[in-house]
């Protein structure tokens, strides 16, 4: 855990594998002596609805589904622990800061005997979340739910409450510390991915060269490019195709099948598609894909999210393409395959889309709409010469984003085992005191690649 913690000075046995041994002075109880099941059933309308999340309890989240059981759920009042009691929901659980209601389907304790700010991080530590749902029961090996008459006989630790309200202060001090490093890693994250997209979008559309004279591309979005480029629309570059559309019970055999998922938000398509299908040679004719090709995305939820394209770098034999995607392909030698997988995935095409697409209840792409697509042209050793430069600019990127993701999830493990090792009394904290707040420092300017 980085720095050395004392351990209390004697232990003795628990009897409760997921504990071990704890302090000498401690005690192992069944957790229904600590918390009343609260089984009010209210509206959402008396009660805003609440979401049980992996942070905790909070507001409910614009993406959490929406369901017709708004007066059939359950009350929450402020320090109540929450838990979702579906195995497929592990983690997500809490000590509400609010007064709301939540789904049937959590677990709603009001706390009695225990301070609710220790409750939360020891029933939300790994642990405790591995024995609460080592209790569950159901019909499909990952998917089952806990009761809380099962919850209820959990063994749980006791402890003089002075000392649990000192776990609880440690804990909320450490681990805001360590939450503030998460933050800035995810946003040093969020910064690769915007400047990786912004020197993209600089280089299919302006090039490389800084001095090169430019013109009016006649696109309002797409701006200037260099005077020696073209800019075509992609109905004279070659011919846009939808996919196939099969049964289900074509599927899981035959031949290789490129689906949806394989081309949303990849910039290459794989070289071995993730599905197979029953096709015939006369559809794996029609629907085949080759060096060049590039494939699009047909619908979604949001703009945002449309018109993402997938080239492929090496011809597919005897594969079929799903049919929410769209294939182009180009005919001629105008288009460098490594030049379009950065071209067709570049951000400035979201004013494109935005422009041109109606949009009722979902985001679609027709081939018409696409055929309309301009694309920037610049002479084919150029194409090259700009695909090998954010190749390398690319692996640059990947690699600063590869090291934040691994510092984020050392933290994350060592957020996990400090909150596992202070609840069950691993480490001993009794005589933590806060330091001294310090003044604050202006951060480090972050530079990317």
């Amino acid at each position: 855990m980085g720095r050395k913690y004392k351990a209390y000075p004697e232990y003795q046995p628990s009897g409760v594998d997921w504990l071990g041994q704890i302090p000498k002075h401690w005690s192992a109880k069944r957790l229904g002596q600590f918390f009343e099941e609260r089984r009010e059933k209210v509206s959402d309308k008396d009660y805003s609805a609440l979401s049980v999340t992996m942070k905790g309890v909070v507001p409910q989240l614009e993406t959490a589904a929406k369901t017709d059981a708004g007066d059939n759920r359950k009350l929450v009042l402020k320090n109540d622990f929450v838990i979702n009691s579906r195995s497929d929901r592990k983690g997500s659980s809490g000590v509400s800061q609010y007064d709301g209601s939540v789904s049937l389907i959590s677990i709603v304790m009001t706390p009695k005997r225990i301070v609710p700010a220790y409750a939360h991080h020891l029933l939300r530590s790994q642990p405790f979340q591995e024995e609460f749902y080592r209790y569950g029961k159901g019909i499909v090996a990952d998917l089952w739910s806990t009761n809380s008459s099962e919850m209820k006989n959990i063994l749980i630790p006791e402890m003089p409450s002075d000392e649990a309200e000192k776990i609880a202060n440690f804990l909320d001090h450490e681990t805001a510390k360590i939450d503030t490093l998460i933050e800035e890693q995810k946003n040093l994250i969020r910064l690769l991915q915007e400047k990786r997209q912004a020197v993209i979008s600089h280089a299919v559309t302006k090039g490389l060269n800084p001095n090169v004279q430019l013109k009016d591309s006649g696109v309002e979005w797409l701006g200037k490019v260099p005077g020696h480029w073209e800019v075509k629309r992609v109905r004279y570059l070659g011919a846009c195709q939808n996919g196939i559309n099969i049964g289900a019970e074509a599927f899981g055999s035959g031949y290789p099948f490129v689906s949806y998922g394989d081309a949303y938000n990849n910039r290459v398509l794989p070289e071995v598609p993730s599905g197979l299908v029953q096709s015939t040679l006369e559809d794996r004719q029609r629907y085949s894909l080759q060096y060049g090709d590039v494939l699009f995305t047909r619908t979604s939820e949001t703009i945002d999210e449309i018109g993402f394209a997938s080239v492929c770098l090496k011809d597919i034999r005897d594969a079929c393409f799903a049919g929410f995607l769209i294939r182009f392909r180009p005919t001629g030698a105008e288009l460098d395959p490594d030049f379009s997988k950065y071209y067709f995935s570049n951000e400035l095409l979201r004013a494109f889309f935005i422009k041109e697409m109606n949009l009722v209840t979902r985001a679609s792409l027709s081939q018409d709409l696409l055929k309309l697509m301009p694309v920037t042209l610049p002479p084919l050793s150029e194409q090259r010469a700009i695909a090998e430069f954010l190749d390398a600019k690319t692996l640059s990127f990947e690699q600063l984003e590869k090291d934040a993701k691994q510092q984020i999830a050392l933290m994350q493990e060592r957020r996990a085992a400090l909150i596992s090792a202070a609840v069950t009394g691993k480490i001993d904290v009794s005589d933590w005191t806060p330091p001294a707040p310090q003044k604050e420092q202006s951060p480090k300017a972050v530079q990317a690649a």
